[in-house]
């Protein structure tokens, strides 16, 4: 960058600062302490790299200074309407210009990187996450700086991962991409606006999702081809801006690497979501399909239905929303753009999940039906009729049974539920088996959120109080469905009735199983995924 300025003697002096090696090359001459010039031959030149190597291996961003006081047609510049203005608006003039300089010297700038960019770098390797520096720095100091960061770790031959832009450039394109493919951090330093646009095309033509950051006008061509351009907010001018996806604030890499774990718990929240309505979904188709197969009475009515599925499942598939991240969630490498959403294993456990509710759902419907106890728990306290499963398969066919007689039950607090009709024993005395299923599949979903609340990772790592929006939502959904139960009113509305506590006894039972098989499918994924790795690395 060069400026005209007017000296107090009133003539024109061009003030130069760039990098050192570009400004040596165009400089004639060197300033000496007391003030006297001397030429610029090859050992004042080596002297004077040397000089700028020694700084910048320090992390010193370095600046050389030159002068030129000759400026020819610029002597008397004062204006726009100069007659040599039209030079200045022309870029292939500037190399003219700026010749035959007077080197000063070079100002070493400190730029200490935050102390959580270093954490922040463990944390983009651990993730998958391959960081690059490119910048226009020199190359020592851009290598020496990241040895500060710990993108290069100490005593790493950086050769191989450290290039200028020229240099990168020089590579034939196979040398480029196998470069560019290689694992661990690269810093591609002296960098032109063009090689910064040339590297995030090659990494997109390699499949790779490129997040580009940067500040500058020259950055703005890179930013807006990356697939995510991050401009700086606080140092960032308004074309950096213009042309990223995203703003950040602080201008803190730190919230970088904070905002891809935001991002990947929010992706995995919805695929919690996702996984406990289809699941249970499931379970609610495949109790309807088995009572088909069965040929036993509807478990459960429409109305019931619906309750189940507009409000007892809306709060916890909502509050499945407000999960915490993951455990080791940025231990996991990144998917793939094209990764589906729900896999062949994650559909194998969806569908065990729904069976098991599906089976339990109708299970407890017939156990009421057929078996006077169930681990140790009486069903027939209510007084109700034993019959055997064949004759419940048939129930269709009660009238031509002979003999067939069944004796009135208690449900509630003493109300006895009798039978003109020995065959009203599978449509209005089923009430009470239908309510045992419609709690069972209410518990059974309010147990499903608790596995939906990590995909991999088992209770034991993240505990269900971790969420406490997700216990608030089952507390709710649970205190709705008590209320169909006790109420009268409702409970003549939905065609439940009240069940004692023997009775919740053998709904939990039954239902809290669903918690150990998804336990014991996410042990059996996490060995599959480990195995992999290990297969891969």
């Amino acid at each position: 960058m060069s400026v005209i300025v007017r000296e107090p003697a009133g003539h024109n002096r061009l003030l130069v600062k760039g990098a050192v090696e570009s400004l040596v090359e165009r400089s004639t001459h060197v300033q000496l302490a007391d003030g006297s010039l001397v030429p610029m031959d090859e050992s004042c030149s080596q002297l004077l790299l040397s000089r700028n190597s020694e700084m910048s291996s320090k992390g010193l961003r370095c600046l050389g200074l030159a002068y030129k006081d000759d400026l020819g047609e610029f002597s008397d510049y004062h204006s726009e309407n100069h007659p040599a203005h039209k030079k200045l608006l022309d870029p292939a003039s500037y190399s003219s210009i700026e010749s035959d300089l007077v080197f000063v010297g070079v100002v070493g700038l400190r730029d200490p990187p935050r102390d959580e960019v270093d954490k922040a770098i463990e944390d983009c390797k651990a993730a998958g996450i391959r960081v690059m520096v490119i910048t226009g720095d020199n190359k020592s100091t851009a290598e020496a700086i990241c040895h500060e960061i710990k993108l290069f770790s100490d005593g790493e031959d950086v050769r191989g991962n450290s290039f200028t832009g020229k240099e990168f450039m020089a590579l034939s394109p196979s040398q480029q991409i196998e470069t560019l493919s290689k694992p661990g951090g690269k810093v591609f330093s002296r960098a032109e606006p063009r090689h910064k646009q040339e590297i995030v095309r090659m990494l997109k033509e390699m499949g790779e999702i490129v997040a580009m950051t940067g500040d500058g006008v020259n950055d703005a061509p890179a930013l807006k081809l990356a697939d995510i351009g991050i401009a700086m907010g606080i140092t960032g001018t308004g074309v950096a801006k213009e042309a990223s996806d995203m703003v950040l604030a602080d201008d803190n890499f730190s919230t970088i690497v904070s905002a891809v774990a935001e991002g990947r718990s929010i992706y995995n929240n919805m695929k919690a979501f996702i996984r406990y309505m289809i699941s249970s979904n499931v379970g609610e188709v495949i109790s309807i399909f088995l009572t088909a197969a069965l040929g036993l009475p509807e478990c459960m009515i429409p109305v019931q239905l619906l309750w189940v599925n507009l409000v007892t499942d809306g709060p916890p598939a909502t509050a499945l929303g407000f999960n915490p991240p993951d455990v080791g969630i940025m231990w996991k490498p990144p998917r793939k753009s094209d990764d589906a959403l729900i896999d062949s294993w994650v559909l194998f456990r969806y569908l065990t999940i729904g069976s098991y509710v599906g089976v339990a759902t109708v299970g407890i419907f017939i156990l009421w039906y057929t078996q006077a106890s169930f681990m140790g728990i009486n069903l027939v306290s209510d007084g109700h009729t034993l019959i055997e499963l064949s004759q419940l398969r048939n129930w269709g066919e009660c009238s031509t049974w002979s003999n067939f007689s069944v004796a009135p039950y208690t449900v509630g607090d003493g109300h006895l539920i009798t039978f003109s009709n020995p065959c009203d024993y599978f449509t209005i005395g089923k009430v009470k088996a239908m309510t045992l299923s419609l709690s069972v599949l209410v518990a059974i979903e309010m147990f499903n959120s608790l596995n939906a609340l990590s995909e991999d990772s088992s209770l034991l790592k993240l505990p269900p109080w971790r969420n406490t929006w997700l216990l608030v939502a089952m507390s709710v959904s649970f205190g709705l469905h008590c209320l169909i139960l006790y109420v009268p009113f409702l409970a003549n509305m939905f065609g439940v009735v009240p069940l004692s506590l023997n009775e919740w006894l053998l709904v939990i039972l039954i239902s809290i199983p669903v918690v150990l098989i998804d336990e014991t499918l996410k042990f059996f994924g996490r060995s599959r995924r480990h195995r992999v790795k290990e297969k891969t690395a």
